[in-house]
This record gives structure tokens, sequence and C-alpha cells, in this order.
């Protein structure tokens, strides 16, 4: 059987003129017609840059050299930068990162859902480094480098990029990249740790090391004293996630706080919670301005994890449904709720992928909703929610792409009205766009 061809790669770098940022935070331009995406460059600019791949409809390459820079490059804080794949904007100020977000925004709304916010709210703003509460850490030890790396994984790659520290990551860990390194290299359990899961609360960071084989004793000494050493909460995870137990301290629990609607969240560390802390916050207090919630108020909160939103709007109403598919998680809210003496919420473990079940939860009706889908969004279920009648519905969305098709199913066929959008920089030096929207009947 004969070789397949492969064509050559230009070998000299080429001239292109950035035109906008893709979804993935690379320059985009047109060279010789056509499509090209190039890392490492920014709208307006001028680069030179080396092709990486050339497709049939499209080709992927890296700047080289930056011709005429933009006004908004900046040099990136993380000396791993343009290698680790954990940020791909550092080289992007902070205030042009959230404006090309919002864009973004807006062109989904009005591309897919043919529709625009009668209010565009000023974006959700926070800190910009050490801001990460939540990760999936990488483990490996490299034969060919005699290194134990932890970390994130390299640009466009499988393997672990060689950090030293991160600066996006909570500094409690960011900071003590090389320590973890230190630790895992002098366990006899070195080879067989693939994971070490980072949830941070208020006031404690918990790791979740994630073991193929059974620990020894020698072994879970060395955790127990990295964990005292450094204050760090440590679990052990030797099968899937609801294998993770506590072993220093036995005891040991995570939390965060919602101070203005006095509440505390207490999690597990494989639990879902929201990245970044400051956002949340605010994100919260937005949220429950949007849906305007009134002492005699029934609301329901759809999708509604730990009881993030439920808890807080739960201080403000007469009564709040929380539903959700993770039975684990409900429980949690239910546990939340007894934590925070609130005696006016109920949830309920609900497939909300089944289309065809039964909602008897929705019987006595609700004034208020508000949805926080994954990131597929949640067509079918804004067409059951919209038939409930509720005035307003707060949408909160990681992903503007399934948020515009459901505003436009919501706007065109529903009878509502998008009165305000507005992005929210829950992740910081990436291309993630997370948006919050009031929807009002009309």
């Amino acid at each position: 059987m004969g070789r397949r061809n492969h064509k050559r790669l230009p070998p000299e770098p080429v001239q292109a003129l950035i035109e906008n940022l893709d979804h993935d935070g690379r320059g985009a331009a047109h060279v010789d017609g056509k499509a090209t995406f190039i890392d490492g460059a920014l709208p307006g600019e001028e680069v030179l840059f080396r092709y990486r791949k050339q497709r049939r409809h499209y080709d992927e390459g890296e700047a080289v050299q930056v011709l005429r820079a933009s006004s908004e490059r900046v040099t990136p804080r993380c000396a791993h930068f343009g290698v680790c794949g954990g940020c791909s904007l550092q080289h992007m100020s902070s205030a042009a990162q959230i404006s090309a977000k919002q864009t973004i925004l807006l062109e989904n709304l009005r591309r897919i859902g043919n529709v625009s916010p009668e209010e565009v709210m000023a974006p959700l703003i926070g800190p910009v480094w050490g801001y990460r509460r939540r990760a999936r850490l990488g483990a490996k030890f490299v034969i060919k480098k005699a290194a134990q790396l932890v970390g994130f994984r390299e640009k466009r790659s499988g393997y672990l990029a060689e950090l030293e520290r991160c600066v996006v990551l909570h500094p409690r860990v960011g900071e003590n990249l090389m320590a973890l390194r230190e630790l895992l290299r002098g366990m006899e359990a070195y080879q067989s740790i693939p994971q070490i899961e980072v949830a941070v609360g208020d006031e404690v960071v918990g790791l979740v090391f994630r073991h193929l084989n059974p620990l020894s004793q020698g072994d879970i000494e060395l955790l127990c004293a990295f964990g005292e050493q450094h204050d760090f909460y440590i679990y052990l995870q030797p099968a899937g996630p609801s294998s993770v137990t506590a072993l220093w301290p036995s005891d040991a629990r995570l939390s965060y706080r919602l101070p203005e609607f006095d509440v505390e969240v207490l999690f597990f560390p494989t639990d879902f919670t929201q990245v970044n802390g400051d956002i949340n916050r605010s994100m919260v207090s937005r949220a429950l301005e949007l849906l305007d919630p009134q002492p005699a108020d029934r609301v329901l909160d759809m999708f509604c994890g730990l009881g993030n939103f439920s808890l807080p709007i739960a201080r403000r109403v007469a009564a709040v449904v929380g539903v959700e598919g993770d039975a684990g998680l409900v429980q949690r809210a239910r546990d939340n709720a007894v934590h925070n003496g609130l005696t006016n919420t109920e949830f309920h473990a609900v497939d909300l992928s089944d289309l065809a079940a039964e909602w008897p939860w929705v019987r006595g009706g609700f004034d208020k909703i508000l949805i926080d889908p994954p990131r597929t969004g949640a067509l079918e279920v804004v067409k059951r929610i919209a038939e409930l009648g509720a005035k307003r519905i707060v949408y909160v969305s990681c992903n503007p792409a399934t948020f515009a098709r459901d505003a436009g199913e919501l706007v065109h066929n529903h009878r509502y009205r998008l009165l305000k959008a507005g992005v929210m920089d829950m992740f910081p030096h990436t291309t993630h766009v997370e948006c919050l929207a009031l929807f009002e009947r009309k």
C-alpha cells in the first residue's frame, strides 16, 4: 500500500491582517481568500505567522512576529502562557476581553435567536488573577524528562505542561504546584495518581487525589503531613466520584458564603460549584435584582444544584421549588436549606431530559422562574416552563449559542420580551462567555 501524500506546509512565515477573534481566542484572518486561524494574534494586528495545519476549508497557524500591535495587547503575566492550554487570552487586556465577550453574546442573539435585548447590562467583573476555585489538575511522571508534572495540558495537545506556578488558580494552590510535584514524586504511588481535583471554599482548600491502586500506609502518612503543613483538606478517590472520602481531617467540610443573603452553602469537593467566588456573589445578587422577588411569590429554580440561587431567593419569597437531575446535589440542597434554617423550600431530583415525564411539583404555578442550564441549554425545558406563564424568567447561561436559541424560542413563540442581557467575566483570560438575562411576559 502506497504512502499517503501530505501537503508540505510553507516553510517561511506569511503575513496576515487579523479581522476578529474566533471562539477559541485565535486571530481570524483571510489569507489568499481562505479562512486562517492564528494563535497569539489580536483583531486589527498585522502579524507574521507560520502554518501549523492546512485543511480543505481553513488553515491554522501561530504568530511568530507582530508587525503592528493592537492597543489592547498586553504582556502575559504567566511564564507558561502559549504552552499551557489553561488560558488563551492573557495577551489581551481584561477590558478588551470582556468587550469581545459582550460582542459574542449580542452577535449570537442576533444571528441565532433573531432577537436583541432592550438593555445591555454592564458586565459583571472581578479579580482576574488567582480567581479560579475549581480545577482538575493532571498528574504524571514523565520518564524522558525525569520529572513529576502537575497541572493543565499543553495547548492543543494531550501532554501535560511543565508548570511551576499558575497565576489564575487560587494562590493557595497556584503557588504550590512545585510542592505538589515534590509530594507526588516522594510517594510510592507516584505513577498511579493521574489527577488532583481542586475545590476551594471561603476558608479551606480541598484536594482530591485520584489513585488507581490502594495507597500504602507510608503514602497516607505523607498526604496527611502535606495537608497539615499547607492547611489543605485531603480527600482520596479510589474509583468514581461517589468513592471520595475525607482523609485529613476526617471531619473535613467545605463551604462558601453569600453574605448579602445570610446564606452558607456546604459542598463536597466533587460537587459542581462556580469557579469564581467573587463573580458568583455578584451573579446571585444581580439575578435576584432581576427576578425582583416579592414576599408572596412562589419561585421555580430549574437546574438548582446545591441551592446557589434557591437559598438566597428563599430569604425573600413565600416558597421556592428547586429541581435538579443530580440526586446527590438535590440532597445537598435540602441539607443546605436545613443548615440555613429555611423551611419554605422543596427540592426534587428530576431527569429534565425526559420530556414526557410528569411534573407534579408545578401544581400551584409560579410567579417567577430562574433557569441555569448546562452548556447544551434547555430548549424543550424552556418550552415547558414558558407554558407556566410566569411573569419573569431569569436565564443564567454558560453558552451564548444555546442561550440565543432558547431566547429566540421565548421571544418568538411564547410572548416574552428580552428586557436585559449582559455578560459575566466568570473565566478571565479564557474564551468562556457567561451571561445573565431577564425575560418578561408581554
